[in-house]
């Protein structure tokens, strides 16, 4: 059996909860409940980014300079669209099928593809600056800062890129075990480092000028007697503040270390597959059941859990506010209060599937489903 057939194997079972026979009722996703009071919500815009990819789970999210929302799609075009009224400000067209993206730093909006290649644009206008190639599918944003771009590919690979002109500075390896989940985590750069997460259930810092690894940590210790028992998988995007880094890992932990060493200062034991999001005062995590928690930023005590939206496929959250959002995967739109994770109220972007998490910018949130389409909301005064 090919690696390939065991991973979609694997993300079949344990993402989307599918058994022989009939589904236990237990087992069905959660119905929508009515939310008391619910906060108004406007939709202001919806646009199309380019082809439908459901059920390819692809790592493509919009990205923002403040301004503009940059958005890609799997047919290989890459837009720039103003944030207000999400007019096209300009398009480009790849030519490859694109996997990952965008992710946007210093004046530049990179994506990946399906094959390896990196393509760089500038934000202004949407000219190309580069393309590079690199080993491997690419299924998480691109980090961008310090004139470097660092890509993690779903072999095992982080690659280092100068960002002037796409030439490869250095490329870390870890092991990828013969099972894994379909997908990779965001590596996230903070001062002279950046740091990963790879399918062997390990965090990795690595200094961006050489390449030269830092610490690494393990987020999990694997159990059982099965391959698929001793999953510790990493595909949640690495946040880092300053000196913090906070991550989460599939059948692991949530964690904050600090850059500079990799000590813990907290660990919560969660299960997770998507991204995490901080504020001032907390961390949230959608456990891989799709319970939503929050956890205290400065002790990892857990504060609250919303358990209405069990098996809805629901994506990593974002901070918007004083609520923290999360798409699913009838393309709903929910919101739930960061004091106490009552869900305060809910819209629907489209029909599609929503698999990343939500894009805040100012007073504006950001979705794109697997449909390609592109919606933004605001709350109503």
């Amino acid at each position: 059996m090919s690696r390939k057939f065991l991973i979609v194997v694997c993300v079949a079972a344990l993402l989307a909860g599918c058994a022989s026979g009939n589904r236990k009722a237990e087992e069905k996703p959660a119905e929508l409940a009515d939310i008391d009071n619910p906060i108004k919500i406007r939709k202001l815009w919806s646009v199309s980014a380019g082809a439908d990819a459901e059920h390819l789970r692809l790592g493509l999210r919009p990205a923002s300079d403040g301004t503009r929302v940059f958005v890609a799609s799997y047919d290989g075009r890459v837009s720039g669209l103003d944030l207000v009224s999400g007019n096209r400000d300009w398009r480009t067209e790849t030519g490859v099928a694109l996997s990952a993206g965008p992710g946007y730093g210093d004046g530049l909006v990179v994506v990946g593809s399906t094959e390896g290649a990196v393509i760089a644009f500038e934000a202004s206008d949407g000219s190309e600056r580069w393309r590079q190639r690199v080993s491997g599918e690419i299924l998480a944003a691109p980090a961008i800062g310090r004139n470097t771009v660092v890509v993690r590919t779903v072999n095992g690979a982080l690659v280092a890129l100068d960002a002037d002109d796409g030439d490869i500075r250095w490329r870390h390896e870890q092991n990828v075990p013969r099972l894994t989940l379909r997908g990779t985590g965001r590596p996230a750069i903070g001062g002279d480092r950046v740091v990963s997460g790879f399918d062997n259930g390990r965090l990795v810092a690595i200094r961006l000028a050489d390449g030269v690894e830092s610490w690494q940590v393990p987020m999990g210790t694997p159990r059982g007697r099965t391959e698929l028992e001793r999953l510790a998988d990493i595909d949640s995007d690495v946040v880092v503040i300053n000196q913090e880094v906070y991550a989460a890992g599939y059948q692991g932990r949530a964690v904050l270390l600090s850059i500079s060493s990799g000590q813990p200062v907290w660990a919560e034991d969660i299960s997770s597959t998507g991204a995490l999001a901080v504020d001032w005062t907390g961390v949230y995590v959608t456990a891989a059941d799709g319970v939503v928690r929050s956890l205290d930023r400065a002790t990892g005590t857990p504060r609250w859990s919303q358990q209405s939206l069990l098996r809805r496929g629901v994506t990593g959250p974002e901070a918007f506010g004083q609520s923290v959002v999360v798409g699913d995967f009838e393309g709903f739109v929910h919101w739930l209060s960061t004091d106490n994770g009552n869900l305060l109220g809910r819209a629907r972007a489209g029909k599609a599937a929503i698999v990343m998490s939500p894009l805040a910018v100012g007073d504006r949130l950001v979705v794109q489903d697997e449909a390609g389409g592109v919606h933004a909301f605001a709350l109503q005064d």
